[in-house]
């Protein structure tokens, strides 16, 4: 009698479920969904085929800058608040800010 060992399949546990649904790989999902739009806009006006890409350094922009407008807007427009929220030091926030030529008023 020859006994045959059966292959083990992988088994789809509830653990590997819930990592897909979790809120940071939904969130990463969403924007992979929006930076391939932004992406195709970006690449198709022209400017990439000059040469060297720059979708990578434009997005990052991009992004940095909505990201300074939010952590403003949610702080009330002052800096040091909204360096916290962000996580990064106030004079690299500031320096950042300056850079990229933003400006900001507090509200009276």
């Amino acid at each position: 009698m020859v006994i045959m060992k059966s292959r083990k399949r992988p088994k789809s546990s509830t653990a590997d479920k819930s990592v897909r649904t979790t809120t940071p790989s939904i969130v990463e999902e969403t924007i992979e969904k929006k930076l391939e739009d932004i992406a195709t806009l970006l690449c198709s006006t022209g400017e990439g085929k000059k040469g060297k890409s720059r979708v990578y350094e434009e997005v990052l922009a991009m992004v940095e800058r909505c990201l300074f407008r939010i952590a403003l807007k949610r702080n009330g427009n002052v800096k040091i608040t909204a360096a916290n929220y962000l996580g990064i030091n106030r004079n690299t926030f500031q320096n950042k800010m300056k850079k990229m030529g933003m400006k900001c008023e507090k509200k009276s």
